[in-house]
């Protein structure tokens, strides 16, 4: 053996895949399902019948869960389709700074500081007027293939 050390870049996932295979016929609507590397949730799936040759189709229209765009996809429904890996976590929100970053407080008291503010007008009110008026806030984070935006937010009362 050699007397070099040896050192990894370590990674929080352990290398797990950001997605899994599912064959397309088995995925329904408001499952999730990738389309042109974007994770989507299923709104919409059509199969069409067996042709001349012999596989039938799903077409999926999808929404991207991040930036909302709407991509179809048709794919023969004994195919393989790639399916995210989509979670929900719930941070406690601690801060909000002026360049559009949030600061929130994790399960294990950490804090998280490198999430934007949401893109959703909507939403972004909520927040601000919320945390500009004293209440506890609690974010709901969706994260998949590597990307993590606030998707929701509960009001847990005055602190």
């Amino acid at each position: 053996m050699s007397d070099e050390e040896h050192h990894f870049e370590s990674k929080a996932d352990a290398g797990a895949s950001k997605t899994f295979p599912q064959q397309a016929g088995t995925i329904r609507k408001n499952g999730y399902i990738v389309i042109k590397a974007r994770p989507c949730k299923v709104v919409e799936v059509s199969t069409s019948k067996t042709g001349k040759h012999g596989h039938a189709k799903c077409h999926f229209v999808g929404i991207d869960i991040f930036n909302g765009k709407k991509l179809e996809d048709i794919v023969p429904s004994s195919h393989n389709c790639d399916v995210p890996h989509v979670t929900r976590t719930d941070y406690q929100l601690i801060d909000i700074s002026e360049d559009g970053f949030v600061s929130l407080l994790t399960e294990n008291g950490n804090t998280k500081d490198d999430l934007r503010l949401p893109t959703d007008e909507n939403l972004l009110a909520q927040i601000k007027d919320g945390f500009e008026s004293g209440k506890d806030l609690v974010v709901s984070v969706m994260s998949s293939m590597g990307e993590e935006q606030i998707c929701a937010l509960k009001d847990i009362g005055p602190k």
